[in-house]
C-alpha cells in the first residue's frame, strides 16, 4: 500500500510541524494550561476509558502521547500503580511544565518529556502500552509518527487513543465558527486533511495507517460521550480555543464583543439550565504491536 497517500511532502510537513510547535508554545498552549481543570472535567468519561486499558496494579510502562497538562498520565499512573511509571509527551512547554508540577502535587509515578512524539528517539521497545486523548490528530506524518510509536512499544504491546469522529457528528464543536464567520469573514476553513481536530475521523483511514505503521489487531469503536461542563465556563472556552478563539487574540475590542454575543447564543441548544451539556462523538482506537 503506498504510504504517501498519508504523508506530505517533507518541505510541507515541516511547515505545519513548526506551525504546530509555534502554535502549542504561545497562546493556546497557555490557554490549556489555564483551562486544565476545566477542561479535565470535560473530558472526564473519555479518560476513563483510556485508564481502563490497564489491570490496576499491573506495573511497566506506559507512554501517553500528546500528554497537554498530564491528567491522563497521572491518572494512568495511579491505575498502574508503584511499580509503573507513565511517561507523557507532548510538543508545549507550558503544558508539560503544568503536567510536572501536577504529578509531583499529586505524588504520581509520572514523568514529562517536552519532544515531537513524531521525530522523539524513544528508547526501543521500552513501553507495554501506549494511550492518548486527542493528542495523536496532529502529526504532519501520522505513518512515521505511528511508526516511531511501535518502535518505543515492546512486542504486544497495547495502543488505545481517542481521536473525533466527523465534524457533523460533533455540531458542539464547530458552533463557534458557524457563529461567528459572518463577523469573522477571514476565520480560516478547516482543512479536513490537515493536521487538526478531525484529522484522523476517517476509521478507514485509521485502520490503514497503523497497518502501515506495524500495529495488529486493529479495533476500531464508536463512543458518544456525555459532556458537561457549568454554563459560567462556556464564554471562557470558545474564546479561548479553536479557531474562534485563536482569531479573538487579534481582534479589536467592539468585534470582540459582538462576536462573543453572538457566539454565545448559538450555543443556547446546548444551555441546560446551569450547564452546558453536549455530545463527544469519538473512535476508540485499540492495537497491539505486531
Amino acid at each position: 500500500m503506498c504510504v504517501t497517500k498519508y504523508r506530505r511532502e517533507s518541505g510541507a510537513g515541516d511547515t505545519v510541524g513548526n506551525e504546530q510547535v509555534a502554535r502549542w508554545n504561545g497562546p493556546a498552549g497557555n490557554a490549556w494550561v489555564e483551562a486544565q481543570d476545566m477542561v479535565d472535567a470535560l473530558f472526564a468519561p473519555l479518560e476513563r476509558l483510556l485508564v481502563e486499558t490497564f489491570p490496576a496494579g499491573q506495573g511497566g510502562r506506559v507512554l501517553d502521547v500528546g500528554c497537554g497538562t498530564g491528567g491522563t498520565t497521572v491518572a494512568v499512573a495511579r491505575r498502574i500503580g508503584p511499580r509503573g511509571r507513565c511517561v507523557g509527551v507532548d510538543i508545549s512547554e507550558p503544558m508539560v511544565e503544568a503536567a510536572r508540577v501536577r504529578a509531583e502535587r499529586e505524588g504520581a509515578g509520572a514523568s514529562f518529556v517536552r519532544a515531537d512524539a513524531q521525530d522523539h528517539v524513544f528508547e526501543p521497545a521500552s513501553f507495554d502500552g501506549v494511550v492518548s486523548r486527542f493528542g495523536v490528530m496532529f502529526f504532519p506524518d501520522p505513518v512515521r509518527a505511528f511508526t516511531n510509536l511501535r518502535r518505543a512499544a515492546k512486542e504486544n504491546a497495547v495502543l488505545r487513543f481517542l481521536v473525533w469522529r466527523d465534524i457533523a457528528e460533533n455540531p458542539f464543536m464547530t458552533t463557534a465558527e458557524r457563529a461567528a464567520a459572518p463577523l469573522m469573514p477571514d476565520l480560516p476553513a478547516r482543512d479536513p486533511d490537515a493536521p487538526g481536530q478531525f484529522a484522523l475521523s476517517d476509521a478507514g483511514k485509521v485502520r490503514r495507517l497503523l497497518e502501515e505503521s506495524g500495529w495488529a489487531g486493529i479495533g476500531v469503536r464508536a463512543v458518544d460521550a456525555a459532556c458537561v461542563m457549568p454554563e459560567k465556563e462556556l464564554a471562557p472556552y470558545f474564546s479561548r480555543f479553536g479557531p474562534v478563539g485563536i482569531a479573538l487574540r487579534e481582534t479589536d475590542e467592539t468585534t470582540r464583543a459582538r462576536v462573543v454575543a453572538s457566539v454565545r447564543t448559538a450555543f443556547d441548544p446546548f444551555v441546560h439550565g446551569t450547564e452546558v451539556r453536549f455530545t463527544a462523538a469519538c473512535w476508540q482506537i485499540d492495537a497491539h504491536a505486531g
